[in-house]
């Protein structure tokens, strides 16, 4: 028998949300641990070598404008790394100095397999027997008296844990959407590439990528940069529309580098078409495509007239995006059209006591996918847990300083911008 350990609440994910949370609720009076599989930062080094930040880094924090890309009020990948546009190893190497100065307690090389609540299990299970005698939290109250969350029992691979609260972050990285057309199975997810220089010595130097918003034109940029020739398909026409939301459209930084290859003869952009289906051939891969369906479209640009076949010698590159990576945890969480289903305080709708944090997380239609919309959610689950569990929580106005702290969803609309 092993006897499980304890904690107020388990994080899993040590990438950006996770060890962001974990900062936020470790100023709490509370006994925290970050579970990670990997190691801190591991989906940001497994991006392409080439690969950088589409939000700017700067260091503007005492003038209380927090760096983007910062996962804390009171640090700076700017300083940290001197780097304005991070790859994903320098970001990762910030993550670690995060979690070093904190010194947050993340437990590496932990697979986190199953995850159930307490009032849920057997009692004729040892470890759950065991499990199910009252917690102790660590304003010295039991779990029973200080939430309405029974607690849980995590799976894993370092043993049982028991925490009244588990933290979902795990990101996206780690789920490609790859089964979204026919013949899919011929295709190359762009996030399973290390380096897109490397790839074209090894694969050839004419590609094709379905899809062309960021990581599509961000693979056709290092594609052509290291001599290929591209041809990016989509749908709609994302590098000639814009919109206030920076998730719906092209990031400034994305544009920037396209306009310096964008009348090159090695690149085409051609929107306006559906990808039916990949097929293989004697000689490499055909794509069918036809005209899409499309309502809005953008002034300027040629639409198709009729179906259409195009031909690469090369395994055509899926820039379709990522789903919630769930894992152990989707039974708890509804989803509903690849959207996580959350309460105002971004927990489950179905199993309290456990949350949501990360770049899934959606509100009135609203994606929180970058670090600077997410991270406004870290002292919003700290306050809901520490409150639960009857500790103190005014540490956490700081946030709320540094205009971190995100508890009013009604500011949430897609079109904000004016001009």
């Amino acid at each position: 028998m092993i006897d499980p350990a304890y904690a107020d609440v388990a994080v899993v994910g040590a990438g950006a949300a996770g060890v962001g949370v974990g900062v936020a609720l470790s100023k709490l009076d509370l006994d925290i641990r970050v579970l990670e599989r990997e190691r801190v930062g591991a989906s940001f080094r497994a991006w392409p070598d080439e690969m950088r930040f589409i939000t700017p880094s700067f260091p503007s924090n005492s003038f209380g404008l927090t760096d983007l890309n910062a996962i804390t009020p009171d640090t700076s990948p700017a300083f940290t790394l001197d780097r304005e546009h991070p790859s994903g190893d320098e970001y990762a190497n910030y993550l670690e100095a995060v979690v070093e100065y904190y010194e947050l307690p993340v437990e590496t090389g932990v697979d986190v397999r199953e995850i159930q609540p307490l009032a849920d299990l057997d009692g004729a299970n040892t470890v759950a027997t065991e499990a199910v005698e009252p917690l102790s939290a660590v304003d010295g109250g039991t779990v029973s008296e200080t939430t309405d969350s029974g607690g849980f029992l995590l799976e894993t691979s370092n043993g049982p844990l028991v925490a009244d609260h588990v933290v979902w972050a795990a990101g996206h990285f780690g789920s490609p959407r790859t089964n979204v057309i026919s013949g899919s199975e011929h295709c190359l997810h762009t996030s399973a590439v290390d380096s897109w220089h490397s790839h074209t010595d090894t694969a050839g130097e004419e590609f094709l990528i379905i899809g062309g918003y960021e990581s599509g034109i961000d693979a056709a940029v290092g594609l052509h940069n290291a001599g290929a020739s591209v041809r990016v398909l989509d749908r709609r026409w994302p590098w000639a529309e814009r919109h206030p939301d920076p998730s719906e459209v092209l990031a400034p930084y994305t544009l920037e580098r396209l306009k310096k290859i964008v009348d090159s003869d090695r690149l085409t952009l051609n929107g306006g078409r559906d990808v039916e289906r990949v097929r293989r051939t004697d000689d490499g891969f055909a794509v069918d495509v036809r005209p899409a369906a499309v309502e809005d479209t953008p002034s300027g640009v040629n639409s198709a007239d009729e179906s259409e076949t195009f031909h690469v010698p090369t395994r055509p590159l899926l820039a379709t995006g990522f789903e919630p990576t769930l894992g152990p945890v989707e039974p708890h969480f509804v989803v509903e059209e690849s959207s996580v289903q959350l309460t105002d305080r971004d927990e489950s709708t179905t199993t309290p006591g456990v949350f949501f944090v990360g770049p899934d997380v959606t509100h009135n239609g609203v994606k929180f996918c970058f670090i600077y919309k997410f991270r406004a959610r870290f002292p919003v689950i700290a306050e809901s847990i520490g409150q639960r569990l009857g500790v103190e929580t005014d540490v956490l106005e700081e946030y709320r300083q540094q205009n971190m702290f995100l508890d009013d969803l009604s500011c949430c609309e897609p079109d904000m911008c004016d001009c």
